[in-house]
C-alpha cells in the first residue's frame, strides 16, 4: 500500500551541505539570497521542496551558491538529488502518471544520491567534504526514517512486479525498481531480490548485443552487489567480450553513467552507438579513474572498459598527465593484489604498461 513519507529531503539536505561548505549559518544564507529565514528552513526540511522552485529562481540559487563559495561537488550534486526526490516520493505515495523510473535512465549520482537516503552511505564525490559540528540533534545525513525505508522498498518490489515488460518505458522502469531493490540487505529482501534476479539469468546466456543487452547487464551488476560475482564475470565474457556492438554499448553505458553524456536518456537505444559519438573520452578516463570499484566482479568490468577505451582512443594517455599518474597508479595497485581474473590482469597489465610508457 502507497503511503506518504514523512519528508521527502535529499535536495534540502544538499542545499544545507553546500550553506555549510561555505560556511553560512540559516540566517546569514536568507540574507545573502535576499529571502526570509523560514524560505531557508523550509527549503532544507523539505516543507518547502527546491524542486518546486521556478526554473529561473534555481538557476538563480546555483549561481548565488557558486558565488559565495559553496563547494562545486555539492552545487553539483542538486539535480541528481532532485531526482532522487521524485524516485522517493512517486514510489511512497503511488502517484498518479508515469514512474520517474520509466522515464529516463538514471545516472551513478542519482544513485549515489538513493543509496544516502537509503542506507546512509555518503556518495564518494562528497567524501572529502568535511562535516560540520553541529548543534542539537541535526541529522548527519537525508537517510529516510526506518519506516519510510520500509515502505519504499515494500513498493518498490510491487513496481517491479508489476511493470510490463511489452514497451521500452515499462523494460526501463523494470530493471531500474529491480536493481534499486538490491539496496534492501534485509534477510527477507535480500532473498527476495536475489530469487527475482535468478529468474532473468536466462538473459546472462545470449552472447553480444540484444535488445536485451541492458537488462542482462542490470541483473548481473546487481547480483554482484548481493555478494555474487559470477553472472558479471560469465556477462562480460558472453555479452561484451569480442563483440564490437556489445563493446560500444558498454562503453556508452559507462560515459552516460559518469556523467560524461550531456542529455538525459528516455530509453536504452543510445548503447546502440556503434560510433562512439555524444561523449568525451577525457570525462569517462576520469571517472572510471577515481570511481574505481574494487568489488568482486564489478572491478574486472572496470578493467575491461578501461582496456576497452583505450584501445578505442589511443591518444588519452596524453590528454592529462596528472589523470595518466594517478591511473597508473591505481592499476598497479590492483595488479599487486589479488581477486581479478586471468582476463582482468591481462587488460590491466595492458593499460598499465601503455600508461607508464606515457609517463
Amino acid at each position: 500500500m502507497a503511503t506518504r513519507p514523512t519528508t521527502v529531503t535529499i535536495a534540502g539536505f544538499v542545499l544545507r551541505t553546500a550553506r555549510e561548505s561555505v560556511p553560512l549559518t540559516q540566517a546569514a544564507m536568507a540574507e545573502a539570497l535576499g529571502v526570509d529565514l523560514a524560505t531557508v528552513q523550509g527549503w532544507e526540511s523539505g516543507r518547502r521542496p527546491v524542486a518546486h522552485m521556478r526554473a529561473v529562481d534555481l538557476l538563480g540559487l546555483r549561481r548565488r551558491l557558486a558565488g559565495l563559495g559553496a563547494d562545486a561537488a555539492v552545487v553539483g550534486m542538486l539535480d541528481a538529488a532532485m531526482d532522487a526526490d521524485r524516485i522517493t516520493s512517486a514510489t511512497l505515495t503511488g502517484s498518479d502518471g508515469p514512474h520517474p523510473l520509466a522515464e529516463w535512465v538514471h545516472t551513478r549520482d542519482t544513485a549515489h544520491m538513493l543509496a544516502w537516503a537509503l542506507t546512509g552511505t555518503r556518495p564518494p564525490s562528497l567524501a572529502g567534504i568535511p562535516s560540520p559540528r553541529r548543534r542539537g540533534p541535526a541529522a548527519a545525513s537525508p537517510l529516510l526514517p526506518a519506516a519510510d525505508r520500509a515502505a519504499f522498498f515494500e513498493q518498490l518490489r510491487t513496481t517491479a512486479e508489476a511493470a510490463p515488460r511489452t514497451d521500452p518505458q515499462g523494460v526501463l522502469l523494470h530493471r531500474q525498481a529491480l536493481y534499486l531493490t538490491s539496496y534492501d540487505k534485509t534477510p527477507e529482501a535480500v532473498a527476495w531480490t536475489a530469487q527475482a534476479l535468478h529468474a532473468r539469468r536466462g538473459l546472462l546466456a545470449r552472447r553480444g548485443w540484444t535488445p536485451q543487452w541492458a537488462e542482462a547487464r542490470s541483473t548481473a551488476t546487481a547480483l554482484a552487489r548481493l555478494g555474487d560475482p559470477v553472472p558479471l564475470l560469465d556477462f562480460i565474457e558472453r555479452a561484451v567480450v569480442d563483440d564490437d556492438a556489445g563493446e560500444a554499448a558498454n562503453l556508452n553505458y559507462w560515459a552516460y553513467w559518469l556523467g560524461g553524456t550531456p542529455l538525459p536518456q528516455s530509453d536504452d537505444l543510445f548503447m546502440r552507438d556503434r560510433q562512439l559519438t555524444g561523449w568525451d573520452p577525457v570525462t569517462l578516463l576520469r571517472g572510471l579513474t577515481y570511481g574505481l570499484h574494487d568489488a568482486p566482479g564489478y572491478v574486472d568490468l572496470y578493467a575491461h572498459t578501461m582496456w576497452a577505451l583505450l584501445t578505442a582512443h589511443p591518444w588519452l594517455p596524453q590528454a592529462s598527465g596528472m589523470l595518466v599518474r594517478d591511473l597508473a597508479e591505481r592499476t598497479g595497485h590492483l595488479l599487486d593484489g589479488g581477486g581479478i581474473s586471468e582476463r582482468s590482469r591481462r587488460e590491466l597489465s595492458h593499460v598499465n604498461y601503455v600508461l607508464r610508457d606515457r609517463t
